[in-house]
């Protein structure tokens, strides 16, 4: 683990910011351990909010095709460990210049292709699995299939050194206020629930239970997060549902838009609030480090495989029968919406929690995966 190894770490941004954002978390944390570490990305724009401070050890480079004059970099330091994430092949220039004899004083790269997050169970049958290449610049060499999970026989979840501690620093209230969101006052306490979320056909009715029946009975401050949850949220009070007012009575629902935030203050998010809705791979994994209550919008495939995988994570989660059909409802599964109940759901995320803060994170097992395969590459 002392060692510090080149890693070249492709990106192809197709939507929704998860697939930079995953990218970015670990080069972060990889650099953060003493790895180097080259991103190459085809559209790093959302970098500029998400980590607006950049990080030590992360050089972010364009994607282009061709790759052009950035090659010149491999000549001072050749790739060691190449990264494809969720499946996007390496350019082709690219490799063949890792292939050309003239760069290779060193073996080969670790050819790793860093698979999606789930809870299924082919996870544990193909994790670390190699296979050859065929075709290409690269015919003969190997490429490794490594798959983040949720168990010790997974690559485990992305975990920088020192969350716990951070967390636990961590002073809710002053960083709303400097958000300018309102203090709990009042008599009874605003519940604060977080919203990051596509555009689920149930929102309009869950917006309509907070500002009739609040959460438990007590005011919602709803957070909204910038980009498509804001867009959603506006469109139903746009749309004519009659969402507000009710027959005068006086809502129980407050909404706060947020601007875009980084991934750090996301983190913060997610920690000052009772309740979380998040959506996609990277932030299911933060909510899930908050130890708070959730309710996660898995991203929708046309051929509905995305319902299988949120039913392998809720039997991982040991969901009660409460969350499983609020999870239900909320990914368009059926069209009633109960009402939520986050303190019947603390139970199974705190374990989930302590549980996978036990196992080694993710890039742990990348480093220790990467020295072995090239300690055996170079034999």
């Amino acid at each position: 683990m002392d060692r510090s190894l080149q890693w070249d770490i492709f990106c192809k941004v197709i939507d929704n910011h998860g697939d930079i954002g995953v990218c970015w978390r670990l080069s972060a944390d990889l650099a953060s351990r003493g790895q180097k570490v080259r991103l190459w990305v085809d559209d790093a724009s959302a970098l500029a909010w998400m980590a607006p401070e950049g990080a030590g050890g992360v050089t972010v480079l364009p994607w282009t095709e061709p790759l052009g004059l950035n090659l010149i970099r491999l000549e001072s330091a050749p790739c060691e460990v190449l990264v494809e994430a969720f499946g996007c092949e390496a350019a082709p220039e690219f490799l063949a210049a890792c292939s050309d004899p003239a760069m290779q004083e060193v073996c080969r790269p670790v050819w790793i292709n860093l698979e999606y997050l789930s809870a299924e169970s082919y996870v544990e049958r193909s994790h670390a699995l190699p296979s050859p290449v065929s075709h290409g610049p690269a015919t003969g060499w190997r490429k490794w299939f490594f798959y983040p999970g949720f168990t010790g026989a997974t690559g485990g979840l992305l975990r920088e050194p020192g969350l716990e501690s951070r967390q636990a620093a961590f002073d809710p209230e002053a960083w709303l206020a400097a958000q300018g969101i309102p203090a709990r006052g009042g008599e009874v306490a605003e519940q604060r629930v977080s919203l990051f979320c596509y555009e689920p056909p149930a929102l309009a009715t869950l917006l309509r239970g907070f500002a009739q029946h609040g959460l438990a009975g007590q005011p919602v401050r709803l957070l909204v997060a910038a980009g498509r949850a804001t867009n959603a949220v506006k469109a139903v009070f746009n749309e004519k549902t009659g969402l507000l007012p009710f027959n005068g009575e006086q809502s129980l629902l407050s909404i706060s838009y947020l601007p875009w935030l980084s991934q750090t203050d996301f983190d913060h998010l997610l920690w000052a609030c009772d309740l979380n809705f998040v959506r996609g791979e990277d932030s299911i994994v933060r909510a899930l480090w908050a130890g708070k209550p959730f309710v996660w919008q898995i991203y929708p495939q046309g051929d509905q495989a995305h319902l299988a995988k949120l039913d392998a994570f809720l039997d991982m989660l040991d969901a009660p029968s409460s969350l499983r059909l609020f999870h239900a409802a909320w990914n368009g599964q059926c069209g009633e919406v109960p009402a939520p109940q986050p303190q019947a759901w603390a139970a199974s995320v705190e374990a989930t929690r302590e549980r996978l803060q036990g196992q080694q994170d993710l890039s742990t097992q990348l480093i220790a995966f990467a020295l072995r395969a090239a300690s055996n590459q170079c034999i």
